[in-house]
Order: structure tokens, then C-alpha cells, then sequence
């Protein structure tokens, strides 16, 4: 996609632009005669009675947008655009500028033509719409349809209803920056097959649209393929750096494509797909953590690949990472008691457990199982700022940016930290981030006693370094860890969640607290046998009533 990306980004002027000024000071023009002349000697001798600015300052409207207002704003936006009327789409929506750039580029650049667009029944201020098209390219076409939608927003400074503008109104799979464009792909396509040798396509398995699309960017010139025409999604600055692949929206002549296979259990990425469909926002990954194959990944919603790629405050299942830490500086041993008051104060905030429980006389083993957060929060005066991050990098293999998986990932986030945000960091907060992939090889590392960096094609293939932790946990903390999860999985907070899961097991849960949302996002990490698994339900509640079951139904599986 390189030299049509090039091309797109020539582009800095656009003539439809400079006629839609004009057509503004026209229109404007031709107001003011009318006002002029229709008013006739009567209006020359009223007096007036307010400034113009201040009969303009009265006529403008506020307050909720009617459903008349909200259709005929959508009906001007799409009939314009249906006709090919550059200018007068664009002028019908709050951002003139991007919005005349990606519409011209939809017939110019993407070759789109022929548009049909049909409303559909609105729903406040939200209007889906149905787009059926025609992309031809040097002689070939191919018919294109989907759907999207628009919202209309009432403008401030005067009040009219417009469209709020954004590229996926042009196509859902586009971010604001993006581009169409059909072409030569500079990239040619990959097959990707799971670990028996099966086809893994979206259609089957609808959770793998990013990886597949990261797997042909990665690999697609290596692994022998030729490129073929198609119409692409190509992504802008903001795109790239949230680490999206570009995407193929359709193929006018195919490609051959290379084969790449994959690490996934066609058995546990079925599953897994099933699981996160019944909850909204949900995200799982199942590694083996004898090799660090990635055996499954899914999420409930498209287009981005939280799994993999989130950034989220993991909550309690970081107490796996603190309790190694405690455990090794001699700061809390399993079966001997350990402090968990109601509150702690640290760094001028003040801790406390949920619904402020405190544990008298109680062990480690009971405050992790329960997960008391003023057990670790205590701790905090005893440890140096950076403590939790070199345990999670030096142990884990954490937070160094270094994974090879073979597709796009992010690895984690401890920074360091003082005061009241390091001890945060403690339980899970703070400035600490986390996915289920990077929680899944928590359990991993627990398991085995050594991190294996989790990936998803082999390191054969492409001759890929995989990274490394540089140092292993004593066999006295891994004992008592692994001691803490088994408690926890059997009499703790993870014990309905992990009934019926039999076996050498452990796990912990988490639950995140999220500005701005009503409920915590639910973590939950735990292993069985030669399977470790890590999964979140964003705004979902309490991990083991949440994520704690879409894990636990996996686990069972195998192991």
C-alpha cells in the first residue's frame, strides 16, 4: 500500500473546495437583494428596534433536536452525497473540510460510483443508512454494499441542525485520518491456518479481522503471495500509532495469497468466540504455557483487538505480580499473618477494601484470596518507587516494548511512580496497564516458573528473537505463589467461577475502577494444567462474576 498511500498524501488542495466558497458568498449574496427589494419603502421607515446581532442572538436554538430537525439534516447530507455533490455534503455537516477531502476521495481515489444510499429508521439523533455502490478499477468492477450510520448535532454558534462528522460515516471500518483508496495492493494477501492446518477466515471466526489483517502486513511480501487489485481502508497517522494494520474491504481480482500458520487451536478459538459474544465488550486469551503458543483470542467487539492491544488497569489480578514481589523482599509469606485493616493512608489518599471489609488476625493466603487491598497497600512504605517495575519486567517480561508475537501487541505498563500512585500501582491502578494476553502469561510465568513470551506464529518462521526475562522467581516464592492462586481458585473470590475446573489450577480476579463508568471493568487470570487464560468484561462489574466464567469454560477444555 505504500506508493497509493503516497499518492493520497500529494493531494494538500482540492478546487471543490474554493466552489464551495462560493457558493456560500453567493447564496449569501443573493439573501441580501431579496431582503432588499422585498421589503420596499415600508421597511425604510420602521424603526428599528435591536441590533441585528441582537435579533441573530434570539433566533438561535438550543436544546434537544427534534425528529424533523434530525431527519431533514440527515436527508440533506444524504441526497448530496448520493449525487455526487461534493460541496453541498460536506457543507451539511460540522466539519466541512474533512468531510469535502474523504468524499472526494470516495469517488476519486476508492473509484466508487453508482451510489445508492438508503435511511433507515432513526433513533434519536442516530440514522443508519445503507450504502449499495459500484468500485470499478481499469475495466474491472465489482458491486459494494454495507452499512453505517450518522448522528446530527445541533451547531452551536447558531443552532442548525448538521451532521457530526467522522470518517466511519463513509465506512464503519474507517478512523477519523483514514483513507480509501483501490488499487494494486502493495501487499499481497496471506492464508492463514490454524494449527492443524485449517483456514481461519473472519467470516468463521469473527473475533481474528485484526489479527488476520496484522498476519498480512507482517507477512504477506514473505510469504510468497502476489498482490492483487482491492478497495482498502488506509490508515492515518492516529491509526498507525494505535497500531492498526490496513484493511481490505473488497477484492476486485485476487490475488496469491502465502500461507502463514498460526499457533490457534481451531477447538479453543470456536469456544472462545462464543464465549466473549454473549457479553458486551468482553476480551480472552488462552496460551500454553509450556511453549507460550497463543492457542486462542477473541472479543466481543470489531475493529480493534483488545486482547492484544488494550491499555487497561488490570485491578486486583496485579497481585499476583505485587505478592511475588512481597513474598521475595520478605514482606508477607502465605500461612503467616498479615495485616489488612480497613483503610490505609499512603501518600495523602486513603485506601480501602471493598465495602471497607478488614480481616483481624488473618494470613496472607486469606487477604490475597479475598483480595484485601490494604494488605498490599501497607506494604507501600517499605518498597523503592521502581520495586513493582523491575519485578515485572525482570521477572515477567513485562513493560519493555520487546514482544515478537507476529501480529501488532502492546506488552504492558508499570511505571515508575511515588506516593500514592505507586502504592495504586500495587493493586492494579495507578499508572499500571495491562490486556488479557499480557494477564494470561502471568499465570503462564506462575505456572512454569519462567516467562515464555506468548506468540502467535512461530519464531522459525521468520527467524523472530523472542524476548526473555532475565531473571526467575526463587523456588520458595513460586511454591507459596502458586500456593495463593490454588487458595484462591478453591475458597477465594475466583471459587464459583472455577467449580468444576479440576486439576492442578490457580487463579485470581480483579476488578478495575474506571472514571466515568458505573461499573469496574472485570479482570480474571488463572491456569489448568498446560493451559493459562486471561480475560476482561469492560464496565462489566466484579471479575470472578464476569470474566471469571468465560475463562473458566475455556480452561475446561483441556489441560
Amino acid at each position: 500500500m505504500g506508493n497509493r498511500r503516497r499518492v493520497a498524501e500529494r493531494r494538500k488542495t482540492n478546487p471543490a473546495v474554493l466552489g464551495g466558497m462560493i457558493a456560500v458568498v453567493v447564496g449569501g449574496a443573493g439573501f441580501g437583494v431579496y431582503a432588499l427589494y422585498g421589503g420596499g419603502a415600508a421597511a425604510d421607515s420602521r424603526t428599528p428596534t435591536a441590533s441585528a446581532a441582537d435579533q441573530k442572538a434570539k433566533k438561535v436554538k438550543t436544546g434537544p433536536l427534534s425528529a424533523k430537525e434530525v431527519s431533514g439534516a440527515a436527508e440533506a447530507f444524504l441526497t448530496a452525497w448520493q449525487q455526487g455533490k461534493v460541496t453541498q455534503a460536506a457543507a451539511a455537516t460540522d466539519d466541512t473540510t474533512a468531510a469535502q477531502s474523504l468524499l472526494t476521495g470516495y469517488t476519486k481515489d476508492a473509484h466508487i460510483t453508482d451510489v445508492t444510499l438508503t435511511e433507515g429508521t432513526r433513533t434519536g439523533a442516530k440514522v443508519p443508512f445503507t450504502v449499495k455502490a459500484t468500485v470499478t478499477y481499469k475495466g474491472t468492477s465489482k458491486p459494494l454494499t454495507y452499512d453505517s450510520s450518522l448522528t446530527v448535532v445541533r451547531r452551536a454558534e447558531d443552532g442548525k441542525p448538521l451532521v457530526e462528522w467522522h470518517s466511519a460515516i463513509v465506512h464503519p471500518d474507517m478512523k477519523d485520518g483514514d483513507t480509501l483508496v483501490t488499487g494494486e495492493s502493495g501487499t499481497p494477501p496471506v492464508k492463514a491456518l490454524d494449527r492443524d492446518g485449517g483456514e481461519l477466515t473472519e467470516k468463521e471466526y469473527p473475533s481474528l479481522g485484526s489479527v488476520l489483517d496484522g498476519l498480512r502486513e507482517k507477512y504477506g511480501e514473505k510469504a510468497g503471495g502476489k498482490a492483487g487489485v482491492e478497495l482498502q481502508v488506509v490508515r492515518g497517522k492516529e491509526s498507525k500509532k494505535a497500531e492498526l494494520s490496513d484493511k481490505t474491504l473488497l477484492e476486485l481480482s485476487k490475488g496469491t495469497p502465502g500461507t502463514v500458520k498460526t499457533t490457534l487451536s481451531p477447538a479453543l478459538q470456536e469456544a472462545a468466540e462464543k464465549q466473549v459474544a454473549a457479553k458486551s465488550k468482553a476480551s480472552v486469551v488462552v496460551l500454553r504455557p509450556s511453549t507460550g503458543e497463543i492457542l486462542a483470542v477473541a472479543n466481543s467487539s470489531k475493529g480493534f483487538n483488545t486482547a492484544f492491544q488494550g491499555s487497561l488497569a488490570p485491578g486486583s489480578t496485579m497481585k499476583v505480580i505485587t505478592s511475588s514481589l512481597l513474598i521475595e523482599k520478605g514482606l508477607a509469606s502465605a500461612d503467616k499473618q498479615h495485616p489488612c485493616p480497613k483503610y490505609f493512608t499512603y501518600g495523602h489518599w486513603k485506601f480501602q477494601n471493598d465495602d471497607k471489609f478488614e480481616i483481624k488476625g488473618g494470613t496472607f493466603k486469606a487477604s490475597f484470596a479475598r483480595s484485601c487491598n490494604t494488605a498490599f497497600i501497607s506494604q507501600a512504605p517499605e518498597l523503592d518507587n521502581d520495586s513493582l517495575t523491575k519485578q515485572a519486567q525482570q521477572v515477567f517480561g513485562l513493560a519493555m516494548n520487546d514482544w515478537s508475537v507476529g501480529v501488532p501487541t502492546f506488552d504492558g505498563a508499570v511505571p515508575v511512580q511515588s506516593q500514592a500512585q505507586m502504592a495504586a500501582s500495587l493493586i492494579g491502578q495507578g499508572g499500571v496497564r495491562m490486556n488479557p494476553l499480557n494477564m494470561a502469561s502471568v499465570s503462564a510465568t506462575v505456572k512454569t516458573g519462567t516467562f515464555k513470551q506468548p506468540y502467535l506464529v512461530s519464531p522459525t518462521v521468520d527467524n523472530r528473537t523472542l524476548a526473555t526475562a532475565s531473571r526467575n522467581m526463587s523456588a520458595g516464592t513460586l511454591s507459596q505463589l502458586r500456593e495463593l492462586m490454588a487458595y484462591t481458585a478453591a475458597y477465594g473470590t475466583a471459587a464459583e467461577a472455577m467449580a468444576g475446573v479440576t486439576g492442578d489450577v490457580g487463579a485470581k480476579t480483579g476488578s478495575a475502577e474506571v472514571d466515568g463508568q458505573k461499573k469496574p471493568n472485570g479482570w480474571f487470570t488463572a491456569y489448568r494444567g498446560d493451559l493459562a487464560a486471561a480475560g476482561v468484561v469492560q464496565s462489566g462489574g466484579h471479575g470472578g462474576e464476569t470474566a471469571g466464567p468465560i475463562v473458566a469454560a475455556l480452561l475446561k477444555m483441556g489441560g
